[in-house]
């Protein structure tokens, strides 16, 4: 499955979960982790895990295999790593606590210079 159509079916999982407020950003250049980072609220535990799972069964379902999944039997965080597409869902409270779109919204680092020696 090709990157674009892999971020789309998350998308579309996604909307079809009655997830709110997603955000998909693009984080090329940014880390070498992940291609898209996804973030995704649920309105409650059981919404969030129910989210999670989804998205993981309908990848897996489609020939991608989730990397791995975290979080999702506590149910206030849950994430899921498609390798290039990696999906969060959480809880309003504990997405405003880490506030992810914050964090890769940010201008890629430049390269720190190596030290002179004198």
């Amino acid at each position: 499955m090709q990157l674009e159509q892999l971020r789309q079916l998350v998308e579309e999982t996604l909307a079809d979960m009655k997830a709110r407020d997603v955000n998909v950003m693009d984080v090329r250049g940014k880390t070498a982790i992940t291609d898209y980072m996804v973030v995704a609220s649920g309105t409650s535990d059981r919404h969030v895990k129910a989210i999670a799972e989804t998205v993981a069964f309908r990848s897996k379902e489609a020939g991608e295999t989730p990397l791995g999944t975290e979080g999702v039997a506590e149910g206030e965080w849950a994430l899921v790593d498609l390798n290039g597409v990696v999906v969060h869902v959480m809880l309003p409270k504990v997405r405003d606590f880490y506030n992810l779109e914050r964090l890769w919204s940010t201008p890629a680092a430049e390269p720190m210079m190596a030290a002179s020696s004198v």
